[in-house]
């Protein structure tokens, strides 16, 4: 890995990204225009200190998922991405692995979204972003690593979610986020790390191993969610799966019925979160 120029290119495409482009505030003042090193860290899901070390070339070989968080945080293009990801040593994914880009575009659509819950996942539903909102609602996710960001593993084998159902509408989401994850899995069928979350999937959940063997079809779409939420209770909100045309992502959307009860429970656990978040 060339260590230093990775941590000069992560340095000069900081400068370049202003606060605003990156949909925060500009406010205090600046030496410099682009973003501060606590920004980007925040952006990528990253320790400050960890992104200190990469600029000034003390850490090398950062993992395919830390370069991808910082390619998506800085607004790389695809031409820029690759870059980066060569200059840290690696190959940049192709079109035989799951896409995990989150273009510029895409990511000025969620800047645009910040007071509403919203994450994206690519299509094994391994998480790449989740704004404030989304956090405040489901749990801070920005100390989650490997299988921790993926839903189906979460589902299946871990902790699971915030999100409940009923006995039927249990069944009926497991069936379609199986399902979902078998069509990605044909499409991607030479990407080592959905093989290997398959195969433990498969080997420590019954339940997973029954509906991939049953060949179900099917996927995760939108749906009527109520989620349990420990400081303002039960919020009954509308989620909505939106797709990327070209990079086979999903953007997931909760919002809630204009002036109900669920409206003004989201609107203080996004307050409530987003100061728990700041400090």
């Amino acid at each position: 890995m060339a260590t230093a120029e990775f941590g000069s290119a992560v340095r000069r495409w900081r400068d370049r990204v202003s606060p605003e482009a990156a949909g925060l505030p500009a406010g205090g003042q600046r030496r410099a225009a682009g973003l501060r090193r606590e920004e980007l860290a925040m952006l990528a899901g990253i320790s400050v200190d960890y992104v200190t070390r990469l600029e000034q070339g003390r850490a090398s070989n950062p993992s395919p998922q830390v370069v991808e968080a910082l390619a998506r945080a800085l607004r790389l293009s695809g031409t820029e991405r690759a870059h980066l990801f060569r200059l840290a040593g690696l190959l940049a994914p192709g079109g035989s692995t799951v896409p995990t880009h989150v273009t510029p575009s895409v990511q000025r659509m969620l800047d645009r979204l910040s007071g509403t819950p919203v994450a994206v996942f690519d299509a094994s539903w391994t998480l790449l972003f989740a704004n404030p909102p989304y956090a405040a609602l489901m749990g801070d996710p920005s100390g989650w690593r490997g299988d921790e960001r993926n839903s189906v593993w979460r589902h299946f084998i871990g902790p699971g979610s915030r999100a409940r159902y009923t006995p039927e509408a249990l069944r009926a989401f497991e069936r379609a986020l199986v399902a979902d994850v078998r069509a990605t899995f044909a499409r991607y069928p030479d990407d080592p790390r959905l093989r290997r979350l398959v195969a433990e999937l498969r080997a420590r959940s019954e339940r997973f191993a029954e509906l991939w063997d049953s060949g179900a079809v099917g996927a995760h779409e939108a749906a009527r969610k109520i989620i349990d939420h420990p400081r303002v209770g039960a919020v009954t909100l509308d989620c909505d799966v939106l797709s990327v045309s070209g990079s086979d992502l999903r953007i997931m959307v909760f919002t809630a019925e204009p002036g109900s009860e669920d409206a003004d429970r989201l609107a203080l656990l996004t307050v409530l979160g987003t100061q728990t978040l700041a400090h």
